[in-house]
């Protein structure tokens, strides 16, 4: 549209007609995000006639009419438009209209006076939440019907409501300087915007919603850090009351009050027996601030029996094993505030829209669970009590315990996709094993230390992954020195004849075999017998042997797995009479290259025939790895079965944990920032000195 039609069409904004108005007011809303049209439009003297239409026309005509409002106040033009009569029609229709189009346009403008500071600007307008507040004083039901189109099944109108909705915590979180914010954000909260926002989040809706919704979840990061930093002074009647709440809910409905006030004033350990380091635990709120107070108030509201219950069952133990609660719950807070940032708030706020730029982190912007941290603190308070019993822990041992809950809350928590509901969150924290839990815990250490020490640890880890293999080298040639009974069956392939009606039901022939290795490991020794001896037969009595040197390979059919646990498996089979050996399809044969005599002595062997040396028939899947293992490695090469392999794993993994317990990382990691450790020096030291730090020694 040029600009000679402007003129005509502000012309028709004021026409008596009502058609002639509605066409030029769907019009105006095509045009006016135009900025070099609104500055005609304005100058043209439109806005008046555009505020006049708003507040009195109807239908169609009065949602295009604010919809060009809106639009013209996105620009920051117009700004004259704006009234508190303009204000009062659209906090009425908030409140009053159906219309999805009309309310849009009313919640659009709404949230660009909220949302914007306009106080360096000639108009005398307020803006904030102190520009709806007279017409919300008439419309008192404005935030419940508010908070109620978060529900609509029209995304643009819920969006147009959350940008509204943030818009006045943001003025009450920023510009209230009388801390009377948290009265407006409990009001919201009561209304039910948690529970309508989190369904959001967790709907397929998170698309069209996406900018809103990650406001309202930054502001609360801000609402929280703003707990945080108001510190406890009891000086203050309403923070002394809080505190003092927590003794009253400490003590059962049956007991009188004068009973109440008489232990409360007696008890030599008032603070200390609900958990607090001493009796003046002001200071302990010093990290978690006035947040903490509120978290375990919650707790001990909603949960006053199961709070008086432990105080109960703690009194009655040790004072060295009694789990402190308060102490606990403050830790919680600090977990959980920790878990979800909360103090990176302002620069995630800058960085939103880059993350929503890319879709592989769009699911993970979003964290539902930070709406429900009461529920997540409780959560995690009796996990910690939990994991208090189930460790034995004592008062020495609280940061162990802490750190658990830490691991738990990163697994439970940080792991959750963001569908998952709150209440299985629950469940899982309540229900996670505690042997899982301490697994988890040894790889982030190793984790950790693998990222401050770098290659002294790789180094480290390597030596005693050898170390474990030789240690199982030498415990496989073992059970190869002291010998092992195999099966001998004789069935009917071609070294027993042909079958015939005659021998076709004549019975096999069973008979054992024992093999040992020799002393200087150069010989396997071994002799059939036809039953099994009850003394182990001695090297003498085993007249064949395999000379190891020209054994060339060793092959089995033996799996590399483990084996199955049904009753079909090859291990060892119960039977009746065991000097009968089981059938078993369990094969290890033993290849190597028979001494030639004569011009072919002199032949390689490259060019000569592998031959089957020695048939074994393990019985069972232990045996086979011991021995199919501890030939390979007698042959200098490297273990294939599970059993083998898991040992050596199990045995360098306990190594390298042991010595990670027995080193402090702030020895070793320059405390955490990075540097190579530095090592003990000969300045100022008198006499011989010894050191050991994780199997590095040096002396002096």
């Amino acid at each position: 549209m040029d600009d000679t039609s402007i003129p005509t069409l502000v012309a028709r904004l004021g026409a008596e007609e009502d058609s002639t108005r509605k066409m030029a007011v769907f019009k105006l809303q095509s045009a006016i995000g135009d900025p070099s049209f609104a500055d005609v439009f304005i100058s043209e003297g439109g806005l008046p006639k555009l505020r006049a239409l708003t507040l009195s026309a109807g239908g169609n005509t009065l949602a295009y009419s604010l919809s060009s409002v809106a639009r013209l106040l996105e620009l920051d033009k117009g700004w004259d438009v704006v009234n508190q009569e303009l204000i009062g029609r659209a906090v009425e229709l908030v409140v009053t209209q159906p219309l999805v189009n009309i309310l849009r346009g009313a919640m659009a403008i709404l949230g660009a006076i909220v949302s914007q500071n306009h106080g360096g600007r000639s108009t005398q307008l307020e803006f904030g939440f102190k520009a709806l507040k007279p017409s919300i004083d008439v419309y008192p039901s404005f935030l419940e019907k508010l908070v109620s189109r978060l529900s609509s099944a029209d995304h643009l109108l819920c969006a147009n409501a959350l940008q509204l909705i943030n818009g006045l915590m943001r003025d009450a979180l920023t510009n209230d300087q009388n801390t009377e914010w948290f009265k407006f954000i409990k009001k919201l909260q009561d209304l039910g915007v948690i529970k309508a926002v989190y369904n959001l989040m967790q709907s397929t809706a998170l698309q069209d919603l996406a900018q809103p919704l990650l406001e309202f979840q930054f502001l609360t990061k801000i609402m929280l850090r703003k707990w945080r930093d108001v510190h406890l002074d009891l000086e203050k009647s309403d923070h002394r009351r809080a505190l003092n709440a927590l003794q009253t809910a400490s003590y059962g409905e049956n007991q009188s009050r004068k009973e109440r006030e008489g232990s409360k004033k007696h008890h030599p350990e008032k603070w200390r027996r609900l958990g607090f380091q001493s009796e003046d635990p002001g200071w302990e709120f010093e990290k978690a601030g006035f947040l903490g107070m509120m978290d375990i108030t919650d707790f001990v509201r909603k949960y006053a029996d199961q709070f008086q219950k432990l105080l109960l069952e703690q009194s009655a133990k040790p004072a060295e094993q009694r789990c402190p609660i308060a102490r606990a719950s403050l830790a919680v807070t600090e977990i959980l505030y920790d878990h979800f940032e909360v103090e990176k708030s302002e620069s995630e706020d800058v960085q939103r829209y880059v993350v929503l730029e890319s879709r592989s982190n769009f699911e993970r912007a979003f964290r539902p669970l930070l709406l429900h941290w009461s529920r997540l603190h409780t959560a995690g308070l009796n996990a910690f009590l939990r994991l208090w019993k189930a460790t034995g822990a004592e008062v020495e041992d609280f940061e162990k315990v802490e750190e658990l809950v830490r691991i738990l809350v990163e697994q439970v928590v940080g792991q959750a996709p963001r569908i998952k509901d709150v209440h299985e969150i629950e469940e899982e924290m309540s229900e996670f094993d505690y042997s899982k839990l301490r697994s988890l815990q040894m790889e982030l250490l190793e984790l950790t230390y693998e990222d401050a020490w770098g290659h002294h640890l790789r180094q480290v880890r390597e030596e005693l992954n050898h170390e474990a293999l030789q240690f199982v080298k030498e415990q496989r040639v073992r059970c190869l020195l002291q010998g092992s009974w195999f099966p001998h069956v004789l069935n009917y392939e071609t070294e027993n004849g042909p079958i015939t009606k005659q021998n076709l039901n004549r019975p096999m022939t069973s008979s054992w075999r024992y093999v040992r290795l020799s002393h200087n490991r150069r010989y396997l020794h071994y002799a059939d017998f036809e039953k099994r001896l009850d003394m182990e037969p001695g090297l003498d009595i085993l007249e064949e042997k395999v000379d190891l040197s020209i054994v060339s390979s060793v092959v089995s059919n033996v799996s590399s797995q483990s084996p199955p646990t049904s009753s079909s498996s090859n291990e060892t089979i119960k039977q009746d009479n065991p000097q009968v050996p089981t059938t078993t399809s369990t094969k290890i044969t033993i290849h190597g290259y028979l001494p030639t005599t004569g011009s072919s002595q002199q032949n390689s062997q490259a060019t000569q025939k592998e031959t089957p040396l020695l048939h074994l028939h393990p019985q069972s899947h232990t045996l086979a790895s011991e021995w199919l293992d501890g030939l390979l490695m007698l042959l200098n090469q490297q273990p294939i079965t599970n059993d083998t392999n898991k040992l050596v794993n199990l045995i360098g993994g306990y190594g390298i944990k042991i010595r990670l317990l027995n080193v402090r990382f702030e020895d070793l990691a320059g405390k955490g920032n990075g540097e190579e450790p530095v090592m003990p020096g000969r300045e100022g030291v008198d006499g011989e000195f010894w050191y050991e730090i994780g199997g590095m020694e040096g002396g002096a």
